[in-house]
Order: structure tokens, then sequence, then C-alpha cells
């Protein structure tokens, strides 16, 4: 009897450590494809879900093989999905990224805008180009202090007619842009059009380069930080929402 009940101990606990290594591989793959993770399930604290933006942003071309990218096909769906779920309380955005698919971006970077649940953003190695609307794109943005922005007018690559309608859409692709990072940060879209067409910044090219610093004092970014503020923010966010809820009066 005694064995028996051993037996069935060693079992539950195989079966127990079998199920740790599952949830664990599982992690690793979502990681590996998707870049993302659900935080704090198992310490208990709030229920916040990690993405990620590295590389390049891919649009409708796949990029090099090479090349480190983030897809939007991965990355859209994943929102969609942290909106949709109640237990999913925040999200923390980790980017890095060079740029890339200016209309890929945006749909990003308007998906995060758009949603209901606390977001903070957190710009590491540097958020470029395009990866400028999608560091403001969230509720509270962070950079650490090594961290650099680019800013720069609107590029075009390949087959190039030159003519005034090209132009004047590329113009509008800009102030599409423009617009949405000055709406989403405390920068004005004329003091950005000024840092996108310095020619004194950057080598062979017209824009500007700032670090941690100097796009918080621009109004671009909110603080200068790493991922110990990112978070606290992101649970004092969360918590104050929770005490919103909570002090909404019941329907009569």
């Amino acid at each position: 009897m005694q064995e028996n009940k051993q037996n069935q101990v060693n079992q539950d606990e195989m079966n127990k450590e079998e199920q740790i290594q599952q949830n664990q591989a599982g992690e690793n793959e979502e990681i590996k494809e998707t870049g993302t993770l659900r935080l704090g399930k198992e310490s208990g604290r709030h229920n916040i879900q990690l993405m990620t933006i590295i590389g390049e942003i891919e649009g409708h071309e796949a990029v090099s093989g090479n090349t480190k990218a983030t897809k939007y096909e991965h990355l859209i769906p994943r929102l969609a999905e942290a909106e949709d779920n109640d237990d999913i309380e925040g999200i923390l955005i980790l980017l890095n990224t060079l740029g890339g698919d200016v209309e890929a971006g945006l749909a990003i970077a308007e998906m995060i805008a758009s949603l209901s649940k606390p977001t903070v953003s957190l710009v590491l190695g540097g958020s470029h180009s395009i990866g400028g609307p999608l560091a403001v794109s969230a509720d509270y943005s962070f950079i650490v202090p090594s961290g650099t922005m680019i800013v720069h007018p609107v590029r075009s690559s390949g087959m190039f007619i030159g003519v005034i309608q090209s132009y004047r859409n590329m113009e509008k692709t800009q102030d599409r842009i423009t617009k949405f990072i000055s709406s989403h940060s405390k920068i004005t879209q004329e003091r950005l059009e000024e840092l996108m067409l310095d020619s004194t910044q950057l080598v062979k090219d017209v824009g500007t380069l700032l670090e941690g610093g100097d796009a918080v004092r621009e109004g671009i970014i909110d603080e200068v930080g790493g991922i110990s503020q990112a978070l606290k923010k992101l649970h004092e966010m969360i918590e104050g929402d929770q005490k919103a809820g909570s002090l909404e009066l019941p329907p009569l």
C-alpha cells in the first residue's frame, strides 16, 4: 500500500515536471516565432503581455533571410488577442528597430494606440525612422540613456518616377507620420519637420539623431529609464485603471 502511494507521488512529480518542460518549450517557441511572452502569471502580479519590435519592420515583401525582422502579420493578431483577453491587464513593448516598411509600421502603431489596456514602450538600442511612431504609440514611453532615435524624411527605393505627383505622394506619407508622432507625444509637427530636414546631423543624408535625453527634451519620449522603470510605470497604470473601475457607480 505504502509502495503504491509512493509510486503515485513519483508519477505525479514526473507529470508535473513534464508539464513544466512542455510549457517552457511552448514559451521558447513563442519567443522565437513572434517575440512575445506573458509576464506575471507565475509571480501573482499583474498579467502583462510582453511584445518586442526588433530589427526591420517587414511589410508586404519579405526581408532578407539574414536580417532580423518583425513581421506585422505576427504582431497585429497578438495585439488583437491581448485586447480581447480579459486576463491580460497591460502590455509592455520593447523596441530596437532600424525602421522599415512605412505602411506596416503605421498599421502596428495605430493598433497599439487604439488598445484600451495600459501600454508602455521602452526604446533599447534604437527606434529609428518608422520606429518613431511605434515608440510613441504607447500610453507612456521610455528610452534608455544610450538609446537613439533617428528622424528623417520619407525615402523611396527601387524605380522612382520623377514627377510632381510622386513627390506629393511622398509628402502626404511623411505628413501622416509627423501627424501621428506629434499627436501621441509632446513635440509639435513643425519642430519634428525641422529635425527631419536638418542637413548638419547625418552624413550624406538629412535628419537628426537623438540620444535618450535629447529625445525626452524634444518631447518625443516621456522619460529616460530602463526595464525596471518601465515595468513599475505599467504596474502603476494597471492599478490606477483598476482603482478607477472600482469607483464607477453600478448601473441603476
